[in-house]
C-alpha cells in the first residue's frame, strides 16, 4: 500500500498542483502516491492555472492532466501526511480535521525548511509575473527536504 500524501492550497490551480507535481517526480511511483485538493469549489474538475503548467512544462514536469478538487473529511483517513501551503489553508483544514490523529497529519509545507517559521507560499494567482517562477522554485526547494524524509521513514 503506497503512503499516500495531499497537497492542499486555496483553488487548487496554482500551489498545490505544482506542490504535487515536484514531490511525485521525486518519489518511487510503485511506493508514494501525491494528489492535491483546494480548501474551495470554484475550480473543481478544472485544470490547473495554465501559468503553473507552464513553469512545471518548463522545469520537465506535467500537470496538464490534473483536475482541481476540493478537500472532503474522508482524506484524513485516506492520506498520510497533508501539507498546506500558508496558514489560511492550515486553519481551513485543521478545522475540517474532527481527530486529533487526523490534526496531526497536517503540516505547513514551508516548516520544512523553516521550522516553527509558520512561512506561507505565496498565492501567485493576482501577483507578478514572475510568482510562478518563485513558487516553483521554494516548492522545489522544500519537495527536496520532504521526499528525503519520507523516502528515509518509508522505503
Amino acid at each position: 500500500m503506497p503512503v499516500k500524501i495531499l497537497m492542499v492550497c486555496l483553488g487548487n490551480i496554482c500551489r498545490s498542483p505544482l506542490a504535487e507535481g515536484i514531490l511525485a517526480s521525486k518519489l518511487p511511483k510503485d511506493k508514494f502516491f501525491v494528489d492535491s485538493a483546494g480548501t474551495g469549489s470554484w475550480h473543481v474538475g478544472h485544470c490547473p492555472d495554465k501559468r503553473s503548467i507552464e513553469v512545471a512544462r518548463k522545469n520537465g514536469i506535467n500537470i496538464s492532466e490534473q483536475k482541481g478538487r476540493q478537500i472532503k473529511t474522508s482524506d484524513f483517513d485516506e492520506f498520510d501526511y497533508i501539507y498546506v501551503m500558508d496558514n489560511s489553508n492550515f486553519n481551513d483544514v485543521s478545522h475540517l480535521a474532527k481527530r486529533p490523529e487526523h490534526k496531526n497529519k497536517i503540516h505547513l509545507i514551508l516548516n520544512e525548511l523553516f521550522p516553527d517559521e509558520n512561512v506561507d507560499v505565496p498565492d501567485p494567482y493576482f501577483g507578478a509575473t514572475n510568482g510562478f517562477e518563485n513558487v516553483y522554485q521554494m516548492l522545489d526547494e522544500v519537495t527536496d527536504i520532504i521526499a528525503d524524509k519520507l523516502i528515509k521513514k518509508h522505503v
